[in-house]
């Protein structure tokens, strides 16, 4: 019996979104060492990191929607690599997905649609960090040209253990 396919759509996020988004953050807050954040946040900590991703300039917000039920799938980021001057063309990118949006083609969707909107920013590379082990970022991030620089060993800890985080890189 073939599976249904959700109709995806991808669009700029906007602060109405804001708790869905950080409902999806605290799954992989509470779950997983995908991110370092260890404390789980309210939507209103987390509106100040929504509002750093406008519309328009280098740090984007992309959050992809089921077209039908506009329930939120998933989002990527574009944001500061390091907060001195002389890294302003950089961006660190990521990809968080709601727990049962994987294995759809909604990041491969989501990176799209970022990547064509940073084209015209004076952006010269991306950056992502992908806490070990994390086979399917580090193929979502090679389907999009990103290369292996690295690995931060043992960088962060957290669930009792220590974690590497393997560095990638893309052209932009």
């Amino acid at each position: 019996m073939p599976t249904e396919r959700t109709e995806v759509q991808v669009r700029p996020g906007v602060e109405g979104d804001l708790n869905a988004l950080t409902a999806i953050y605290n799954h992989y807050v509470r779950e997983t060492a995908i991110t370092f954040d260890t404390a789980i946040f309210a939507p209103e900590e987390r509106r100040p990191w929504l509002l750093s991703h406008p519309e328009d300039g280098p740090h984007r917000l992309m959050v992809a929607t089921d077209a039908e039920s506009q329930e939120i799938l998933g989002y990527a980021t574009s944001s500061p690599y390091r907060p001195k001057p002389a890294y302003v063309t950089s961006v660190e990118v990521s990809v968080y997905l709601a727990p049962d949006s994987g294995r759809r083609g909604i990041g491969t969707l989501l990176y799209e649609a970022l990547f064509k909107a940073l084209a015209d920013e004076d952006v010269h590379r991306a950056y992502a960090g992908i806490a070990q082990p994390n086979e399917a970022s580090e193929r979502l991030h090679a389907r999009f040209g990103f290369r292996y620089v690295g690995t931060y060993r043992e960088v962060g800890r957290k669930f009792g253990r220590y974690w590497d985080v393997a560095w990638y890189e893309k052209e932009l």
